[in-house]
Order: structure tokens, then sequence, then C-alpha cells
């Protein structure tokens, strides 16, 4: 709302009054009133002067159509302002006046409103009075006109202009955030009973109702954004996405007087859309090291680029970088000025910077001291700072049922009105800017710890024994028989017979009890073990029931503690172990005989290798009168000392001996056979040649080869002898005998046809595929062929039906999986035989059905 002043007779002043109501052009809810009730109530007193409804003038539509194409998922922002203008004539007043309209209700989901659907507005403008200067009725007020079409982005850097003009020469404007005002409506209880008051209730105006979280009217929009008081420039970082009231009061100043205060109350609608822009916070501190991430806060759809100045210049090329997120190590400790230039060369291009603060060595920590719940606990401060000092404390001892459990002294004590677990919490800072928290759980107790170093001992007659408490406080041991230094945590008592001790310890109000119980004795009971057989080298371990406390065994050559109740004792010999048992000065001793036997002899041979699927004789000895051997399932016999073993793999062979000499458990060999590995020969595949024709052998398996017969080989000694016939046999079946390298061996047989022909391709001329194991293939056949191009045959139509490379691989008479009936095809076959020259064959071949 404003005015401006039109014309002044004497003490009698004509203004012409404005009032814009805004609407979202896409709300739900009731359209601009087509009258707004308009009172005018004396500033001071609220003493109506004026009372009319005004009609609306005109509404005008402002839409922001175009956004920045530098913003993804922009909303919609776009307003109906209605216009409602009305002249007044009034007279000079010492108070001045307030113009005011209300209406209720705003819309429902204000983020910083409590209930925002149940809660009204009220719309002010101030006219001077004579009181604040002679002069100031004579005024037109300042009028707002920053851009209201503005687009804000949820958690980006913004910028929204609350400026106002003023045209009265000598005045100056300034600028605050300001508590929007109730209005109209009955749920609020603010005596309004209707959502359109007719005519406006009087000054003053109740506060809305703020949600916390931060907003109120100081901060309507939390923490991270200010207001400029000389230009009304709203900057800093948007909250979360939602709709905001946001006031802000334009304050008249004339030759330095305050004049007048106009207001203008806005619901600020915050998008979750992101811009394109270098977002960064104004600073950061590390104070735990030299390094730092760096990242553009927001979205970063529209960012093509990334380019990093660090303002570290000692670190040369490192000083700049062009990742998204990179990670800097700094030179030295400061206050460093990093730069962000975002699309650097291309469109939404944008600048940003921070100050990056490297104070490294901030250790924030306490100590407390006292447990006892009606005592001051007392928190001194142990923070520890490389740089600058530790300036501020911030405490919150943990006690849930009251908020004055906080303190911002360095080393505070406080007096907790209840036991239990305490969670403190202590927040420090340092000049540089550090901040750290600490969290520790103390336990406040109803009494003072108290802690015995034991609760139950023995003493002998002749002895006295010192008792002893752990704890603060002041201590009393009780009964007093035979007790010196009873006030003391230590004292001494030589009871004659079995006394329970009691200490009581009191500190500061609270008291804890416990006991000791010492038990007198004047004969040590000591009951031995048996005596026992053991076998040699074994260990046993020895053990009485006694009600000594201190142990002495002797001899102490074989035993593995002589000092312990239960020791181990290894003896090579029969031997005779002595127990002392104590009790101060009283002692008992007993023995206890240890019979040594030596284990049965067992020998069962040395270790030998074998051929795979071979056999060994096993040879043992013994000096026992009973035996086995195992694994007995790969001998012959388990039960004779010279078994025959055939295991399939290396095995170990055990034979255990008993005797009845007094040693329990058996004597014990081993005897390893080796099996080596599965010989696998190979001569080679049967195969066919012609007269004159080298074949080439490769047997395989073994190191070493033996062939038989020698009939046509260049050697029987080697794996790939050469084969070459005279005609004189039709064909022969060699026998390679393939060897390991300790003489095993294993056999292979390969079959060679001989041909009396030149190279030739043999081709059936028919077949009959009908699975019957005869005929079902046809298939070339070569001798004297050191390669087959192709072998290919042909239907009477021309068309390819079989086609391969592979000697002896055939066709079973199918074309595309259909089996086809009698017929006659054409075959051809392409070679080079064994001399290299070409070969080239063609003929026909009946299918027969």
């Amino acid at each position: 709302m404003f005015y401006t002043i039109t014309a002044q007779n004497g003490n009698s002043y004509t203004y012409h009054v404005v009032l814009k109501l805004y609407r979202d052009c896409n709300s739900a809810g009731a359209p601009l009133d087509a009258n707004a009730p308009i009172s005018i109530f004396d500033r001071v007193t609220g003493v109506s002067v004026w009372a009319n409804s005004v009609p609306r003038n005109q509404i005008v539509t402002l839409n922001l159509g175009s956004p920045s194409p530098c913003i993804t998922n922009p909303p919609a922002v776009c307003y109906q302002v209605g216009y409602y203008e009305f002249d007044v004539t009034l007279n000079g007043s010492p108070n001045g006046y307030v113009i005011a309209y209300q209406r209720c209700c705003r819309i429902a989901g204000i983020n910083n409103l409590s209930g925002s659907s149940s809660v009204g507005a009220t719309y002010t403008a101030e006219i001077p009075g004579t009181s604040q200067l002679i002069t100031a009725p004579n005024n037109n007020s300042a009028r707002f006109v920053g851009p209201d079409t503005v687009v804000v982005c949820a958690e980006n850097a913004f910028t929204y202009s609350f400026a106002a003009t003023d045209i009265d020469p000598n005045d100056q404007l300034s600028y605050s955030f300001c508590d929007a005002y109730l209005g109209g409506g009955s749920s609020i209880g603010t005596g309004f009973n209707n959502a359109t008051p007719t005519p406006p209730s009087p000054p003053p105006y109740i506060t809305v109702p703020y949600s916390g979280g931060g907003f109120n009217g100081s901060s309507p929009l939390g923490p991270t954004i200010s207001i400029n008081l000389a230009t009304g420039l709203l900057t800093g970082i948007a909250p979360g996405a939602g709709i905001y009231v946001v006031t802000v009061c334009v304050t008249e100043r004339r030759n330095g007087i305050v004049i007048a205060t106009q207001r203008k109350d806005l619901q600020i609608k915050v998008g979750d859309c992101q811009i394109a822009q270098a977002n960064l916070d104004p600073s950061y501190i590390t104070c735990d090291g030299y390094s730092w991430t760096f990242s553009n806060k927001g979205d970063q759809t529209l960012i093509n680029s990334y380019d990093w100045f660090f303002g570290d210049p000692a670190s040369g090329v490192n000083n700049s970088s062009t990742l998204a997120t990179p990670t800097h190590v700094f030179s030295d400790t400061g206050a460093f000025v990093v730069t962000l230039i975002t699309n650097r060369f291309g469109d939404c291009s944008d600048t940003g910077t921070t100050i990056m603060k490297v104070y490294p060595g901030f250790f924030p920590g306490f100590l407390s001291t006292g447990t006892c719940y009606l005592n001051p606990v007392q928190f001194t401060d142990t923070t520890r700072t490389n740089y600058g000092v530790v300036n501020t404390w911030s405490w919150n001892f943990g006690e849930t049922t009251t908020l004055a459990d906080t303190s911002r002294l360095k080393n505070p004590a406080y007096t907790y009105p209840s036991a239990g677990p305490k969670t403190v919490n202590f927040i420090a800072t340092n000049s540089k800017g550090c901040i750290d928290t600490i969290t520790k759980t103390i336990d406040l107790l109803d009494k003072p710890l108290l802690n015995l170093a034991f609760r139950d001992t023995l003493t002998c007659i002749l002895d006295n024994v010192q008792l002893q408490a752990i704890g603060t406080g002041n201590f009393s041991w009780t009964p007093f028989i035979n007790v010196t230094n009873a006030n003391t945590a230590t004292p001494t008592v030589d009871p004659s017979t079995t006394t329970t001790y009691y200490v009581d310890l009191e500190n500061g109000g609270c008291r804890n009890r416990d006991s000791v119980r010492v038990r007198v004795l004047n004969v040590i009971a000591l009951a031995m073990m048996r005596d026992t057989t053991i076998c040699r080298g074994d260990p046993v371990q020895l053990s009485a029931v006694t009600d000594g406390l201190t142990f002495l065994w002797t001899p102490a050559t074989t035993l593995n503690n002589t000092t312990l109740l239960n020791p181990i004792a290894t003896p090579l010999t029969t031997t005779t172990y002595q127990l002392q048992s104590s009790v101060g000065s009283c002692a008992a001793t007993d023995n206890i005989t240890v019979t040594v036997v030596p284990y049965p002899i067992a020998n069962a041979g040395i270790d030998t290798t074998i051929c795979y699927n071979t056999s060994a004789q096993l040879n043992g000895s013994h000096d026992g009168i009973t035996f086995n051997w195992t694994p007995a399932n790969y001998l012959n016999n388990p039960n004779l000392l010279n078994p025959i073993a055939m295991p399939p793999r290396t095995t170990p062979f055990v034979l255990s001996v008993f005797d009845n000499r007094g040693c329990p458990k058996a004597g014990r060999d081993t005897v390893i056979v080796n099996v080596l590995p599965r010989i696998r020969p190979f001569a080679g595949r049967d195969t066919a040649v012609i007269i004159g024709q080298p074949l080439q052998f490769n047997a395989e398996g073994g190191e070493t080869y033996l062939w038989s017969p020698p009939i046509g080989l260049s050697s029987t000694t080697i794996s790939n002898p050469i084969g070459l016939y005279d005609g004189s046999i039709d064909s022969i079946r060699y026998k390679v005998r393939v060897f390991n390298s300790v003489g095993c061996y294993d056999s292979a047989f390969v079959i060679v046809k001989v041909f009396k022909t030149n190279p030739y391709v043999f081709v059936p001329s028919a077949f009959t595929p009908n699975n019957d194991g005869r005929n079902d293939l046809i298939r070339p056949i070569a001798v004297g062929i050191q390669r087959i191009n192709y072998f290919r045959i042909y239907n009477r139509w021309g068309q390819m039906v079989f086609s391969t490379s592979t000697n002896g691989h055939g066709w079973d008479g199918r074309i595309n999986g259909t089996l086809q009936s009698t017929n006659t095809f054409v075959w051809l076959v392409s070679a080079v035989d064994y001399l290299g020259k070409a070969y080239f064959q063609k003929g026909t071949v009946t299918l027969i059905r």
C-alpha cells in the first residue's frame, strides 16, 4: 500500500492511496475481491477517522514468460495484481495515521508459518504526524518498485529486490525484515470474526505464528538470507523448496528523523529448480589437515566445464584444476581466495569465490571429575589448537529433566539432580573459525565408587594381612577386632578366627559399603592325585586339592611352572614330584610319582616309488606284541608285516605297534609309496598312404619310445619316425611303447593301409542313408593327398547341397534338414597330392532310398 499527496490547503491534506493485492495465477483459492474494506486510524490511539469499501480498479497480470535457459525445471511465476485506489482528505494530526486493509486467509502449506491456511493478513501504510516533524504530513510514501517475477531456486544463491522509491527529495530510506501481521478469520484467536473484516480492526496488530526452526520475522527465509539495509536487496542461499511469507519494512527519514514506515508483505515461491551457476558457500575451513575437496553446489546438468583457481601460487601447477570435484592440498596455513568459473567459454558462464581457511591442528576434548550426583561434577576443557586460541565453549550436560543444563564457561561445574548415565555434549571453537563437537557419557552414582582388591582371603593364624579398598573419600572399617589403621583404605588385621570386615566409604554425603572375609587357618589341607604312568616324552598335568594360596613343586627341571597348583610335567625318566602348599607361615607337603615307559618301536621301512597301476611290497618291523597297517584297503593283507601295497595314488602307510609294558599308546612309523602319474600313450590316428609316400608318425605321452615291428620305419627309438612303403604289404599295425623318466611304460597302436595306386580320392558310386550303420554317408577317402581343397555335391538343378575340406567328412542325404529321395548327384573334388601337385576329379553318386 502506498500514497501520494495531491493537495494541501492549510492543515488539510489530500492523498491518493493505492492498495495492490497479489494472487497466484494458478491458485485454486478465492479470486481477488471486487471491493476492499479499508479504514484509517489514529496511529497512536487507534481511533477510526475514515472507513469505506473501495472498488477494485483493475487487474494486471505479471507473468515471467521466458525464464533463463540457465535454469532447469524453473517454477511458473505468475501473479494477478488487483489495484484498489481512492482519494482521502485528512487534517494533519500530531500522531499521524495508519491506513489498514485485512483479509483471511493465506494459502495452505506456507513453510515458515504454522497452520497457514487459517492465518490472515493485515496490510498497512503510515501517514506521519506533526509531532515528528511539522512538515511531515506533506508526504509521499515510499513505494516498492522491485520486480516481483523472480525465479528463486531451492538451496541456490539468489537475489531479490525489495527496493523502494520516494519522490520527496529530503527523505532517506532504509530497509529491514519485519513481522508479518495477522488479519481476518475466527480460528486464530485474534478476535476477528470474518474473512474480510468490515471495517478492519484498529492497531496495534498481532504477529503471525511463525513455524520455528529458525524462521521468524527477522529471518523469514532462514539464517542464510540477509537484507541490505541501504538497498533492500535480499542475498544469500535460498531455503528448501516451498512458499515463504516475507515482510520488508522501509523506513522514511526526513532530516534524520523517522517519520513513517511502509510495508510489503509477499509470499515468495522457492522452486525445486537448479541454476547453472558457480554456487559456493561463503567460506570453508579445514582444521585437521591441508587437503580439501571442492564441489559446486546444486544440479550440474547445465554445467559443461569447471575452472578452479585455489589462490595458492606456492602449489605450482596444482594451483588450478578443471575437474568437477577437485581435491587440493594447500601449501601452507592461512586464508585463500578460491575462484570457480563454470562454463567459462560457453553459455551460462558464471564466477563464484569463497574463502578457504586452512588451520590444521584443532583437538577438542574435556575431562570430568566427580561421580556422586549430590556433588558438583567439575568439567575441564583440554582442547588444544595449533593456530589461534580457543575462544568459545558450549556445554550441554545431558540432564534431560531441565533446559538449564548448559554453560559457556571454559571449566564449568554442574550438580546433577539424579543419578544415572549422562550424555555430555561439548562444542569448542577457536579464533580461526575451527569448530568441533565431543560427546561423552558419564555415569553419575548415588554412592561413591568402592572397589576391593579381594573379597575373600586366607591367612595363617601366625600372620597378619593387609586389606585394600579403592575409592575417594573417608574410610571406616568394622568390627574393631585386631585392626590397625581402621580409618584408612589399607588397614592391617590379624584375627584369631575367621572374621568378616566391613568397609564404609563416605564422599560428600554419598555412602557405600562392601566387605572382606578373612579365613584363618592353623593347618593346611593337601590331597595329591594318584601316582600315574605315562609314555616317554608325553606331558602329564599334575594336580592337588588344597586350601593353600601359594605353591612350590620340586624338582623344577621338567615342569612348565613350579608355582602353579596344576603344572604340566614332561619327565623322560620315572620321577617323584613334591608339592609344598602354603598360607603365610602355615605349610603342608605331599608327593606324586610319575612312572615313564618308552613307546613301542615301529619301523615301517623306507619310502619307495612305483609305476602307476603296479604294486610295492612293504617291509615293517617292531618290538611290540601286536600291530596294524593303515590304510588297509590298498593292502593285500594288513595283518602281515610285509604286505603288498597297490595304491592308486601316492599314499602314506602307517605301521602302529602296541605292547604291554605300560605305555597305553601305539608306537608309529610311516612309509610313503610314491605312485608316478599314469602314462597316456598316443601313436596317432589310423591312416592310409600310397607306395613311395613318406608318412610322418608323431607319438606322444612319455620321455622315450620303442616301435615294433621295424618294417618301413626310419627309426624305432624316437617319437616321430618316418614310414616309407614299397608295396610288399597292404596293411601294417604298429605298436609303440611309451616310457617315463624311471622306465614305466604303456602301449598304443596305429594301423597304416598301403594303396598301390597313384594319389587318389575314392568316392562311392552310391549310398543308402537309412541309419543302419552301413553306407549312411557319402564321403571322400583320400590317399597320397596332402590336403583337400574342397569336396562338393550338387543336385541336378546345380544347387550345391554339401561342401567340406576334411578327409572322411560326408553328407547324410539331407538338404536343410529334409531327407532326399532316390536321385543322382554330381560331386567335385579339388586337392593337392603329397608331392604338391594339383588334383581334380568329378563323378556321380546315387542316393538309394
